[in-house]
């Protein structure tokens, strides 16, 4: 697994090992950050379910300003810290071990531009996730949310702030792209 591109073009990432965290496959990843270029630039990035970390550094490797890494796997964590170390990116990242389906109050003092999101396949976490975020406010107005997930994951229609835009098939994986849009009061 390598960075697809910007500075750190072509370098390799730490994976976990076993089974239990699936990362993005290169060629998608490629896909969704050609899609979303245009919003990188000093961009504050959420990476949800972060796994190894690639999505949110391959988002400062091409001109984020700053990352946050959620996740609560032990093993997912330190592999994270240690890609974070090997770019030198300590001053640019932040990385909590958090519950991500129960709530999302670790967030609070951040409001995000970017948030990429790859859940496990099949447990329901999406809705829960993105409820999580909305309800924590730490969102910007617009803020783009991409979500890589099974066909098979459901999704809420109840949850009016978020807007589908897109949604791209890669095999038996979409990604769907979203906008917050926050609610005025009546």
């Amino acid at each position: 697994m390598r960075i697809i591109g910007g500075k750190f073009k072509g370098r390799r990432l730490f994976s976990v090992k076993g089974f239990r965290v699936r990362p993005t496959k290169d060629k998608h990843r490629e896909s969704i950050f050609n899609m979303i270029s245009q919003n990188l630039e000093d961009a504050m990035v959420l990476d949800l379910f972060a796994g190894t970390g690639a999505l949110g550094i391959e988002a400062l490797s091409r001109g984020a300003n700053f990352a946050v890494f959620v996740d609560s796997y032990p093993h997912s964590l330190a592999t994270i810290s240690k890609n974070i170390h090997s770019y030198q990116l300590e001053s640019k990242t932040k990385i909590i071990r958090w519950n991500i389906l129960k709530n999302l109050n670790c967030l609070k003092p951040y409001t995000f531009d970017l948030v990429l999101m790859d859940p496990p396949y099949n447990i329901g976490a999406i809705p829960h996730a993105l409820l999580n975020l909305q309800r924590c406010e730490c969102l910007k107005n617009e803020a783009l949310i991409v979500v890589e997930h099974s066909s098979d994951d459901p999704f809420s229609d109840q949850l009016k702030s978020f807007r589908l835009n897109d949604q791209r098939r890669y095999g038996k994986t979409l990604v769907s792209f979203f906008n917050f849009m926050l609610m005025e009061a009546a």
